[in-house]
């Protein structure tokens, strides 16, 4: 049967974002969001069919209103669909332990070092059935809805074995077909050196090189490859080699830049021509004014450095100098333990200098480029895909100004209502 269209009506802003999906959005035109007052958009399979002010969707298609799903925005604020760019979703097991050791003065690399962090949670994942890991992932998944995430990036490497790599791609895959939300899979078998390595890291970035980006390329279950660059996980030279490896065979690099201390990955993900950068709380100043120089989209995390208890990344310098922004969760077991993007983009004001325009394009359209779904979400334009977010604000900078609360009153996906009134509808 053929879905009823849907005519949103009377938002009190409608954030469309139009005209940024051919490039990210940088520096001034951050603060642009092209914004609809009394707005309305017109949707059908799918599909928007019309973004405009409520007089001008209304003179076409008066005539067809009795058979449409009419939802009322007065006095909201309505968004495209939230894109998270960087989540480890599937895992299996939880770190609180941790956190405590944290809060008494363990620091994250010392942790990993001493067999927890990445290495805890990657022993929990292999142990974990693949439908233990899909169990869990969806719950997941139901709480970034929620928060008004419609489409999101999600890595593998908690597996650090070319059969639990695959165990956790093959997760991804069956949550994209069964689960509402779009998903884009990132293959991550450099997330850390396993401990079966530890003295001898080179024999497993031959194995990553050799063994799973061709496998990994040849089952489709990965667009992008990711590589965690830091001192005490992979070098800048093991970094390059594993994502020139894997564009070889097609996978587009993604990098974990400058997380703990500068250490040349903001100029290897420019040198390579990256899709993004991810973490670069230490990013140097040339890295920055190469990534800005390259187009290499630049995804901060400030929920890893809030819950690290550490200085966020310089969000502010990097705009100001013309790197294209985007902000994400970072949604992992060890240090961003959240699903809340909203709340992320409340950080990016908070801890970063952003404004609240700023965290928008970096939440939406940005996000959207990261992953490279600007053709088809992250904006509200004709032809697009129908994923919006209805907020129970007045305006924008009401969003920003209420941190750590819930705002999301509805959201659609494809042109289905999935949240009403807060409220899960699947």
């Amino acid at each position: 049967m053929r879905k009823k269209p849907i005519l949103l009506r009377h938002a009190a802003q409608l954030i469309t974002l139009k005209g940024t999906s051919d490039q990210p959005v940088t520096g001034k035109k951050m603060n642009d969001l092209h914004i609809i007052e009394d707005g309305a958009v017109w949707i059908e399979d799918g599909i928007i069919q019309m973004v405009d002010t409520d007089d001008n969707v209304m003179k076409f298609f008066c005539n067809r209103l009795q058979e449409a799903h009419v939802l009322d925005a007065t006095g909201k604020v309505v968004t495209p669909g939230l894109v998270d760019a960087h989540t480890h979703l599937v895992f299996a097991g939880t770190r609180e332990n941790e956190f405590d050791m944290r809060l008494q003065g363990k620091t994250y690399m010392e942790i990993m070092n001493a067999g927890g962090g990445i290495h805890n949670t990657t022993r929990a994942t292999r142990a974990a059935t693949e439908d233990e890991l899909y169990e869990l992932a969806y719950k997941r998944l139901n709480r970034f809805l929620q928060y008004g995430v419609t489409t999101l990036e999600a890595k593998s490497g908690y597996g650090l074995t070319l059969e639990h790599e695959m165990k956790q791609l093959r997760v991804v895959k069956r949550l994209n077909e069964d689960h509402p939300i779009d998903i884009v899979s990132t293959f991550m078998g450099a997330h850390a050196v396993p401990a079966e390595y530890k003295d001898d890291p080179d024999v497993f970035v031959d194995i990553i090189v050799n063994q799973m980006i061709p496998e990994v390329a040849k089952s489709g279950l990965a667009r992008f490859n990711d590589v965690f660059c830091e001192h005490g996980v992979f070098t800048p030279e093991q970094s390059e080699r594993i994502l020139r490896a894997g564009l070889e065979y097609g996978l587009l690099p993604k990098i974990h830049a400058d997380e703990i201390e500068p250490y040349q990955g903001a100029e290897l993900a420019a040198r390579l021509g990256a899709v993004s950068a991810d973490h670069l709380l230490r990013a140097s100043d040339e890295g920055i004014k190469q990534l800005a120089d390259k187009g290499v989209v630049a995804v901060l995390l400030p929920g890893t450095a809030f819950f690290l208890k550490t200085k966020a990344a310089n969000g502010r310098k990097m705009i100001d100098q013309g790197v294209a922004v985007a902000l994400s969760t970072d949604r992992n077991p060890g240090s961003s333990p959240s699903e809340s993007l909203p709340f992320i983009m409340n950080l990016g004001c908070l801890t970063m200098g952003m404004t609240p325009a700023e965290v928008l394009v970096a939440t939406t359209i940005n996000a959207a480029h990261a992953i490279k779904q600007a053709h088809r979400v992250g904006s509200l334009e004709k032809g697009k895909a129908a994923d919006l977010v209805m907020f129970d604000a007045p305006n924008y900078s009401y969003m920003q100004y209420n941190y750590a609360i819930n705002l999301v009153d509805t959201v659609i996906k494809a042109g289905n209502i999935l949240v009403e009134k807060g409220n899960l509808l699947i």
